[in-house]
């Protein structure tokens, strides 16, 4: 019955049709609020703007990388690789050359009158010989230091800077017995190295060697770096016949052929010794095996300052007497309680020893202050004395202590 009623009933009916329409105009409004919206999300996301955004972080990520990056790069620097760039534009490598002579090898021939005929008198012949070494400039005027050994004999001199010209040098002196010699290169407003304290030097402490080993400054022109420490402090080495190595540096900063002449820096940038000589592993190892040897700065100061001034040192004295080591049967025959000194076995006569009342059979003990135990320390202190300077002896003679004191003066 109501169903009826309301179909045949028209104001029901257009109620109905009203809330009809206004059920998909809802519908269709949210229908577009939501589709708006997405619109809206698209375009915040995918948008110009939002790329823009995106360029800005990743720059801001690159910023902070290379602040990252720079951060361990100043990390890495320290004291030794501020001093190596300090100090290396004042290295140089040396080449030198030598004239050598050599004996003929036929000249056994000279004094036998049937192949003299055919030889004749054959002279020692000549050589040019060529070798390498390092150096470091000292004054803004270019004076350099290097060791006699490399450059004492040389007839040509070229030095190698680290700007890779290469300038002739002049030797203006040289000393065998401490192995020093000064070069001078005509070029001003050079870089050199600061001449530090070898007196202060710590056993441990860290230290740099520089120089032209195997001459390989010659490639990029730049010294080969190799880091260390002090081993010990006044070292006596003996090598090379007369020459006097004392107060020598030892380190374990490798040192080869080529580096000689060079310098050892501490960490500071101040140069503590001249790198000159190592021990090997032998005769089929020539190379470093860490025990290398600096002449301290101070001794090489004092020597350059003489040369610099008289352009060689004057050691042409003679003493005037010799020696021997005293070993059980000599301490027994001088009745010495043990082997101590050495003994005199011969005194010139009229010469400054005997002048000054030295006897054959004193046993020298002390010699300038240093204690004597063998030939070589007393040969290190008389080799190391100049003309003008003073000898002055502890021996025993006849059980007692005295001293004899004279002045060494150019032999005559």
């Amino acid at each position: 019955m109501l169903n009826s009623i309301s179909e045949t009933n028209p104001a029901i009916k257009q109620r109905d049709t009203n809330s009809n329409m206004l059920k998909n105009v809802l519908i269709a409004l949210a229908l577009f609020l939501l589709l708006a919206a997405g619109i809206a999300i698209g375009k915040y996301f995918f948008s110009g703007d939002n790329s823009d955004t995106s360029g800005n972080i990743a720059k801001s990520t690159q910023a902070a990388g290379e602040d990252v990056n720079k951060d361990i790069t100043d990390s890495r620097e320290n004291a030794i690789t501020r001093t190596v760039k300090r100090i290396s534009p004042a290295i140089v490598g040396i080449n030198v050359e030598e004239v050598r002579e050599y004996q003929d090898p036929f000249s056994f021939f000279d004094n036998d009158p049937f192949f003299k005929q055919f030889f004749g008198n054959r002279p020692p012949q000549k050589q040019v010989v060529k070798g390498l070494g390092s150096g470091f400039i000292v004054s803004s005027d270019g004076y350099i230091l290097t060791n006699d050994h490399v450059a004492g004999n040389a007839t040509k001199i070229s030095v190698t800077l680290t700007s890779g010209e290469t300038v002739e040098a002049k030797l203006i002196g040289s000393d065998r017995n401490s192995d020093v010699a000064v070069l001078k290169i005509e070029k001003d407003n050079l870089d050199f190295a600061r001449l530090g304290n070898s007196d202060d030097v710590i056993i441990g402490e860290w230290v740099i060697a520089l120089g032209n080993p195997f001459g390989l400054f010659e490639i990029n022109d730049k010294p080969t770096v190799t880091v260390g420490v002090v081993s010990a402090t006044d070292m006596k080495v003996n090598a090379d016949g007369n020459r006097v190595y004392k107060d020598m540096i030892q380190t374990d900063a490798s040192i080869n052929t080529g580096n000689s002449g060079g310098p050892l820096v501490n960490a500071e940038g101040d140069v503590i010794g001249m790198n000159t000589i190592i021990f090997t592993g032998g005769q089929f190892n020539s190379g470093s095996i860490g025990v290398g040897f600096s002449i301290s700065i101070n001794r090489v100061k004092k020597i350059m300052d003489e040369i610099k001034t008289k352009g060689k040192i004057e050691r042409t004295c003679n003493v005037g007497f010799r020696i021997q080591a005293v070993d059980e049967r000599i301490a027994k025959y001088l009745g010495l309680e043990k082997p101590i000194g050495v003994v005199v076995t011969e005194v010139q006569r009229g010469g400054i020893s005997d002048i000054a009342g030295l006897k054959a059979e004193d046993v020298v003990i002390e010699a300038n202050n240093e204690k004597i135990r063998n030939e070589q320390d007393l040969i290190f202190v008389i080799n190391d004395l100049e003309n003008g300077d003073m000898l002055k002896m502890k021996i025993l003679r006849g059980g007692s202590e005295r001293e004899i004191e004279f002045e060494l003066k150019p032999a005559k």
